[in-house]
């Protein structure tokens, strides 16, 4: 008679019957193994060959979403199967996971980077070239003009500057190209790591890996401050619920995909508790220092790691392991608004507190420039605001619909970013931020409702596969939709190249926006002049009149040493996707300029052109009596 084998898994006993040698062959793998393993490799063939031929010069008011061809969109949807087949296998490898998160990281992230010939975002580049000032001036660099922000919150380009010394790379540009798919692909360990604390089945924490990155549109994981403050602080979010104390219901076991761990706002549940209370004293170390070196890279993201564990220390088990975390994050916090970032923080507090009482702080663009946004740029703006709309709101759902994760830390991560736009408008970005903040407890919220398994099957496999599309096709709207003024041509990155080896030391560079590749370069040794981002009565002379308006511009700046003008098609496109200003003002300034006395054209090519100012003495362009002012500017990025 053959014995059977006790098991404990989860804290429930079960009985299983060893194998019997039968002598029959082994079943054929079903057709969902068959498709979870084919999927990914043919997906990514797919979506290789799909990238020999696509058109960067046809795209319009949506962006990528106009020329990448139709074997682009048959990767993206036999990827999605594939992990949908996947997750619903008798078996669910790691490695499979792994490799089906990694190749959705690929076809989205990283298809700009193969596709385009010089790094994506106007702000990656100034993010180089401000890594390159620092290790030029060994630290803090003089004469930064409005980047001196930078100045006091250096952590991101000190540690990027030991990064180059370390492996003798001559520049941050040699891998700020594929930043993105890389920081995303470093993300996933942390996610695992707050989803681990959580929960205990695997399908639903890659699942919910994979709707993070499904719905994470924002554009926040280029070359910048932000990335890497949000790769720290998901580190230590997922160290500080690791270590919280576990909790038991009373009298049951818990939820098979259910990890005990830190009870919801109420305090107790009195249930047993499990795990240990309090840190180790290396381990915290570690906590500590994520959290000194993450408030020396970033405005916003230590506020936001203040709010979430002020959110995790309502509970009164929680507070022995938060406190002496949040304690930490606060006193280093204060001190350095109180020393390196005083200036900044007294340049601004008034701005700080107006915008407190500016509820259309957070407007978007086209709610405040002087021009109309594209047509497409309405729908791309409904399909990305209903995205994150339709996240929530299954988050909530399922906060309802699941009561084991009203028993998690899941609530309160979900919450604590809120209270945060009306506080401040960041640049009209923090609703957006918020989002992102709240997006990791969002995600496995999402994944608990809606990739359950249990009758019926097949209804709830189609339901998971339709929804897992719905938002990969919101997200490719929010993520692709601006990218014909966040790409740069190579014939763009070649007028600057000339400009900057032709302008000496102390020039003054004009350009309408900032959307300009490499502007920054040597910017302690320039004066740059942004008429978009100058009071409004210069912006409406440059409608009226646009040389009037440049000469405006020119003469309120003052300049001492020569001046040059850059005009190139990502500011047009910028002014037309946003309509910060009218689509037609940077054509409407180049024909002025080209018929006037004033400038004389140094650079032309069929993207952009260089102007050098010919008469500085010239009565148009002589100081005038007013001093130069200009609008408080964001230091984000895009949102």
């Amino acid at each position: 008679m053959t014995k059977s084998t006790t098991t404990e898994v989860d804290g429930v006993r079960t009985d299983r019957m060893p194998p019997v040698e039968t002598g029959v062959r082994p079943a054929r793998p079903s057709v969902r193994t068959v498709v979870a393993r084919a999927a990914l490799p043919v997906a990514m063939v797919l979506w290789l060959l799909s990238l020999r031929r696509v058109h960067l010069e046809l795209m319009d008011d949506l962006g990528l979403i106009e020329v990448l061809p139709v074997l682009f969109w048959v990767a993206l949807g036999v990827l999605t199967l594939g992990f949908a087949c996947h997750l619903r296998g008798p078996r669910l490898s790691h490695a499979w996971s792994a490799a089906y998160v990694i190749g959705l990281i690929a076809i989205v992230h990283a298809t700009p980077s193969l596709l385009y010939p010089t790094v994506r975002y106007s702000w990656a580049w100034k993010h180089v070239e401000v890594v390159d000032a620092m290790l030029r001036h060994g630290g803090t660099v003089p004469r930064p003009g409005w980047l001196d922000i930078y100045n006091q919150w250096p952590g991101f380009f000190t540690v990027n500057g030991l990064l180059l010394r370390t492996t003798g790379l001559h520049s941050a540009m040699g891998y700020a190209h594929w930043a993105t798919p890389v920081a995303d692909v470093l993300l996933i360990g942390p996610l695992l790591l707050v989803y681990r604390t959580i929960s205990r089945d695997w399908r639903l924490i890659w699942g919910a890996v994979w709707i993070f990155f499904s719905c994470l549109w924002i554009g926040q994981d280029y070359f910048a401050p932000q990335t890497f403050g949000f790769l720290l602080f998901v580190t230590v979010l997922a160290l500080v619920l690791k270590q919280l104390p576990r909790v038991r219901p009373p009298g049951a076991h818990p939820a098979p995909q259910l990890v005990p761990a830190a009870v919801s706002p109420g305090g107790t549940d009195g249930g047993g508790t499990a795990g240990r209370e309090g840190w180790r004293p290396a381990l915290f170390l570690m906590v500590v220092l994520c959290e000194g070196v993450l408030i020396t890279s970033h405005q916003l993201t230590p506020l936001m790691l203040i709010a979430f564990l002020t959110a995790l220390s309502i509970p009164r088990r929680n507070r022995r392991v938060v406190l002496p975390v949040l304690a930490c994050a606060v006193v280093m916090q204060a001190v350095w608004f109180a020393t390196v970032a005083r200036p900044f923080i007294s340049a601004n507090l008034r701005n700080f507190i107006a915008a407190i009482t500016s509820p259309d702080s957070n407007a978007p663009t086209w709610l405040t420039g002087l021009g109309s946004p594209a047509p497409g740029q309405i729908l791309l703006a409904w399909v990305d605001r209903g995205l994150s709309a339709a996240v929530v709101l299954l988050a909530a759902i399922a906060l309802w619909r699941r009561p084991w994760t009203r028993r998690t830390p899941l609530p309160l991560l979900l919450l604590a970013p809120l209270p945060m736009p009306a506080l401040n408008s960041y640049g009209g970005e923090m609703i957006f931020r918020s989002y992102l903040f709240a997006l990791p407890a969002a995600a496995l919220l999402v994944a608990a409702l809606v990739l359950r398994t249990g009758p019926p099957v097949r209804v709830r496999a189609v339901a998971s596969f339709a929804l897992l599309l719905a938002f990969l096709g919101g997200l490719v709207f929010g993520y692709y939709g601006k990218e014909m003024m966040e790409s740069f041509t190579a014939r763009e990155a070649a007028a600057t190249e000339f400009l900057y080896r032709t302008a000496p030391a102390g020039s003054m560079i004009v350009s309408v926006t900032n959307n300009v590749p490499d502007i920054d370069k040597d910017y302690d040794r320039h004066t740059r002049v942004v008429i978009a981002w100058n009071l409004l009565a210069n912006r409406q002379l440059l409608l009226k009149n646009p040389l009037a308006g440049v000469e405006d511009a020119v003469s309120l700046a003052a300049p001492p040493g020569p001046v040059y003008l850059i005009l190139n098609r990502a500011q047009a496109a910028e002014c037309y996707i946003t309509g910060v200003l009218p689509a037609d003002t940077v054509d409407r300034l180049a024909t002025a300029v080209d018929s006037s006395r004033l400038f004389t054209p140094v650079f032309r090519n069929s993207d952009a052109v260089v102007y050098v100012l010919s008469d500085r003495n010239a009565p148009e362009i002589q100081p005038h009596p007013r001093p130069p002012q200009h609008a408080v500017q964001q230091q984000g990025g895009r949102p």
